[in-house]
């Protein structure tokens, strides 16, 4: 068997793409070309990694087994080829919202002034949208603001963060002690369900406002902000988010009559990623205990 690593190039194209004419168009290669690469190394497999539906190609069970080793092996000599190169090692980091907004730009600040050349993308979605980037393979590694129980991703803990429960200045709650009866009235405004932090609310505060309802979701932090500064209702989020309003005295954290909220980020990555030389640089930056960092190392 002799299989090379433009053949595993080839078929990772064509997996992605659904088709040999995206795939030649992307590696600068004929349809033809591509076809007959793919065809070899079914040869030497002898199996069918597609299955032809129309002029799509399909990934089949087979095709899926090949693609995370194939992506290994390929990101593999890429290391080989960047050995002696510090600033090489393209980076793809998914963030849910909270933390690719308000925590990780300094954090790349930081990576950027020691690896200025350093190929870096950042995909900021809710907590769901990173799962399935990670899971899919889009990412190299995952920050989510609450476990992943996906049996193909690892999960390791982060960083604590604290959630407030907060009203616009001049709000009726602001103004004495609050009961959970107030805070069951309130109207609420919340993230959109399969964000981290609307998953935290619903096991830890919710659970004992059963008649709380929200009068409105919304996707974005910033914009529930600005919905609470302008009296529509009251939120939690992450006090990393509503620092600056805080201290401004714009918005006004309310004492709630539970214990403090707090949850756990974590770092999720593949079952079967390759963890390279610049995705283990790039976490150092990012204030893992030295015990995560072992373990992340550490195949599973």
């Amino acid at each position: 068997m002799h299989i090379t690593l433009r053949q595993l190039e080839i078929f990772v194209s064509v997996l992605k793409s659904g088709s040999t004419t995206q795939a030649s168009s992307a590696l600068s290669l004929s349809q033809s070309a591509v076809s007959a690469a793919l065809a070899d190394l079914e040869g030497q497999l002898n199996a069918s990694l597609f299955d032809r539906v129309g002029k799509r190609l399909v990934v089949n069970e087979n095709g899926r087994l090949l693609y995370p080793k194939a992506l290994i092996l390929l990101e593999q000599a890429q290391e080989v080829e960047q050995l002696f190169d510090k600033h090489s090692g393209a980076l793809r980091i998914g963030a849910s919202t909270t933390i690719g907004n308000y925590m990780l730009p300094e954090i790349l600040a930081h990576y950027r002034q020691d690896f200025p050349h350093t190929p870096l993308e950042l995909i900021v979605g809710n907590s769901r949208d990173v799962i399935q980037a990670a899971t899919d393979f889009r990412v190299d590694l995952g920050l989510i603001e609450g476990p992943c129980h996906s049996p193909d991703l690892i999960s390791r803990p982060w960083l604590s963060d604290e959630l407030v429960v907060f009203a616009a200045a001049g709000h009726p709650l602001t103004k004495g002690p609050i009961s959970i009866e107030d805070l069951a009235n309130a109207p609420w405004i919340l993230r959109e369900t399969g964000s981290g932090t609307r998953d935290v609310l619903e096991h830890s505060l919710m659970s004992h406002l059963p008649k709380a309802r929200p009068i409105l979701e919304l996707g974005n932090s910033e914009a529930i902000k600005h919905a609470v500064r302008h009296g529509i209702g009251i939120s939690c989020l992450s006090r990393r988010v509503v620092e600056e309003q805080l201290a401004s005295g714009s918005l006004v954290e309310l004492t709630i009559p539970f214990a403090p909220l707090k949850r756990t980020l974590y770092l999720i990555y593949h079952r079967q990623k390759h963890i390279s030389a610049s995705l283990r640089r790039f976490l150092t930056y990012c204030d893992f205990s030295t015990e995560v960092l072992n373990e992340i190392q550490r195949p599973e």
